[in-house]
């Protein structure tokens, strides 16, 4: 063993090192990509309400135009993916702290999981058939 494993392996208590607990190397990511989503939902949140302050007294056909367009398309796309991926990132960790129960936190990790990704679909359907649809 070298000296750093021998440093780290004495700071842990011993039945902390008996369990196998310590860092799980994992909430690091789940961070970050919960912390780039917020950041990509500002911006496309921007881009969002600008778009509908421009439609607010349009009819349906230009409101349809709009969001036909190919950037419009592809931003809404985005903003949709996006949205619904950081909902099951923060909804993900609000069960995790407060759901006690394991079967309890499983299924209700799938539902949410389940629930985001049919939503998304229903979405990005929605958004492309209007995009695609002459």
């Amino acid at each position: 063993m070298n000296a750093k494993s021998d440093v780290v392996k004495d700071r842990r208590h011993p039945l902390k090192a008996a369990r196998g607990l310590g860092s799980a190397k994992s909430g690091v990511d789940h961070w970050w990509v919960q912390r780039v989503t917020a950041a990509a939902l500002v911006a496309l949140g921007i881009w969002f309400v600008i778009l509908v302050l421009g439609l607010l007294h349009a009819d349906y056909a230009t409101a349809r135009a709009a969001v036909a367009r190919p950037w419009n398309a592809l931003l809404l796309i985005a903003f949709v993916l996006t949205m619904f991926w950081h909902a099951v990132l923060g909804l993900q960790v609000v069960v995790e702290d407060y759901v006690h129960t394991r079967w309890k936190e499983v299924v209700l990790l799938v539902a949410i999981k389940f629930l985001a990704v049919l939503g998304a679909l229903a979405s990005v359907l929605a958004v492309l058939r209007i995009a695609l649809t002459p």
